[in-house]
């Protein structure tokens, strides 16, 4: 018998019969609503249009979904500002606390960050997912604190200030700008959040410092 003439297998199971992109975008727009713990299989399953044991079968468990969600939205939303190719550290800095501002309080989104909120929201989950939350959150701050290291050997802040604690400083303005908005704040009210933060940038170094520190 020729291979071509051998029978087909068919895959065992049911065929999924839904978009699981776009079921997953429904998880996490439930999700960004309402938090982790808050939110139940029967507010994900109602929101995605499939039942359980779908749910189940196409995504784990409700934290490896939460996750999957976690990573569409840093898809969709993490790489959206571009604010490391600003010509000093202050204004990229200052460029991302606007965007987010802005992102936190769009009428056709969620109100807040959905990563800013999953660490108010995830309390009760396993460690493993806490600790790979706690990593994606590491891997933003790393990226201020980048642009921050940059600036001091460009010259534009000065050698002496903590790079690691002023990065720590903006994540955490950020999380509050989550908070806030997440309560009702406005877009107006949380700009002004952006200008008072940025009253504790470090002073920059006079023309001939920096003249100085960038030929070292």
């Amino acid at each position: 018998m020729k291979r071509e003439d051998l029978p087909v297998k068919k895959p065992r199971g049911r065929p999924r019969s839904f978009d699981r992109e776009a079921a997953l975008d429904r998880a996490m727009d439930v999700f960004w609503r309402k938090g982790f713990e808050a939110t139940s299989i029967h507010d994900l399953t109602e929101a995605m249009g499939i039942n359980p044991p779908s749910l189940y079968a196409a995504f784990g468990d409700k934290e490896r979904l939460f996750l999957e969600a976690v990573e569409k939205y840093q898809a969709m939303h993490g790489g959206k500002c571009p604010y490391a190719e600003e010509p000093t550290a202050k204004a990229a800095i200052e460029k991302l606390l606007v965007y987010s501002a802005n992102e936190m309080t769009k009428s056709c989104n969620p109100r807040g960050c959905m990563m800013a909120m999953s660490a108010a929201t995830c309390t009760s989950s396993s460690e493993e997912m806490r600790s790979a939350l706690q990593e994606r959150r590491a891997v933003s701050r790393e990226r201020i604190k980048e642009r921050i290291d940059r600036g001091m050997q460009e010259g534009d802040v000065p050698p002496s200030i903590d790079a690691a604690a002023l990065a720590d400083f903006y994540a955490a303005v950020i999380s509050g700008m989550s908070l806030q908005a997440r309560d009702g704040a406005s877009r107006k009210s949380l700009l002004a959040t952006v200008e008072t933060a940025m009253r504790a940038w470090p002073a920059a170094l006079p023309a001939r410092s920096r003249e100085a520190t960038s030929r070292k």
